[in-house]
């Protein structure tokens, strides 16, 4: 990428890059209290006269999960991941835009440490003139990207931020550099079955799910995601059997399916051998990838007698992936 790239103007002001992400638990001890920061989000808990409720609901919720959600937490080291797989892409972003222009690149996280009024207020030191938010959801959700927006704005409301410009990404779920980096991993993870037994797999893309309700009011999530699952397929050229679903399912409301068990158990009927999942709406290894899905569904994929069972890699800093967020990036930029 040349320099030539960036307008002369943006490569005088130095542009902050906000990645927002969901957070995780740094300890067993967080678990409750991220959930409660969780299940205490208006974009989340959205029934009728809920913000009448909505700090009780969230208490009780957050204390009847937290016993089991700490105990798949204990199994992929008693905290998550994301904090560390954050910094790590927010580093490699910076040096990947410092090519192009003066960047600072910051992690912002919706439900856990570092929060929105510590990176507003770390914008206001480090004399940012202008904010980039870039979700690290590649698919917009209400939930998610819309979350964390929303958050944004009424912080900085609170906090006065008037004199800094913020615009925002809103997806990204057929960048070109994206799919490739999919494509990327998924091409590691085949390269490790034995090249007598690659044409018996079946690829299993997995994407976190959400309830049925928000998908009828119009939210683009899944639309998103199909768009990015027949991409990777298409620019993949796999030539292998492929299947789309949906995982983390919580609460009684009626979820997005056929779920990720519900794929595996019918696969396994079919007496499918061969395996490998792929977190397609994950950008980095958390909970979901790790314990979900390379634990959990692995154990069981094997209990229904399927023989090989892998998961493609996680984006994590995959240059690919950086890349394309960096033109992300640079598109707002310049626009």
């Amino acid at each position: 990428m040349k320099n030539s790239t960036a307008e002369p103007a943006a490569r005088g002001k130095r542009i902050g890059v906000v990645l927002l992400q969901l957070g995780g638990p740094d300890a067993l001890e967080s678990v409750e209290p991220f959930l409660y920061n969780l299940f205490c989000d208006p974009d989340i808990i959205d029934l009728p006269l809920a913000f009448l409720f909505r700090k009780r609901l969230a208490r009780m919720i957050s204390s009847r999960r937290a016993p089991h959600v700490q105990e798949f937490y204990r199994k992929i080291g008693s905290r998550s991941p994301i904090l560390k797989l954050t910094f790590r892409q927010a580093r490699a972003l910076e040096c990947e835009l410092q090519k192009n222009i003066n960047a600072k690149v910051l992690v912002c996280m919706r439900y856990w440490h570092p929060m929105t009024e510590a990176v507003v207020d770390e914008l206001r030191r480090e004399q940012i003139n202008r904010v980039v938010l870039l979700p690290l959801y590649p698919h917009y959700s209400k939930t998610t990207t819309g979350s964390s927006v929303n958050e944004w704005k009424r912080v900085s409301a609170k906090k006065g931020l008037r004199d800094i410009g913020v615009s925002g990404v809103e997806e990204y779920c057929e960048h070109p550099l994206y799919i490739g980096a999919l494509v990327r991993n998924i091409q590691i993870a085949l390269a490790r079955v034995p090249a007598q037994d690659r044409s018996k797999v079946h690829l299993v893309f997995s994407a976190h799910g959400t309830p049925m309700k928000l998908v009828r009011s119009g939210d683009p999530y899944q639309q998103q995601i199909i768009r990015s699952y027949n991409a990777v397929i298409r620019e993949g050229k796999f030539g292998l059997a492929h299947h789309l679903c949906y995982q983390s399912k919580v609460g009684p409301q009626k979820w997005l399916e056929p779920s990720l068990t519900q794929t595996i158990e019918g696969l396994a009927r079919e007496r499918v051998t061969h395996v490998i999942a792929v977190p397609i709406a994950f950008v980095s290894d958390h909970s979901e990838t790790l314990w979900e899905i390379n634990m959990d569904m692995r154990r069981r994929a094997k209990e229904m007698g399927i023989r090989y069972f892998d998961m493609s890699p996680a984006l994590n800093t995959n240059p690919m992936f950086v890349r394309a967020l960096a033109d992300v990036v640079l598109q707002k930029v310049r626009a």
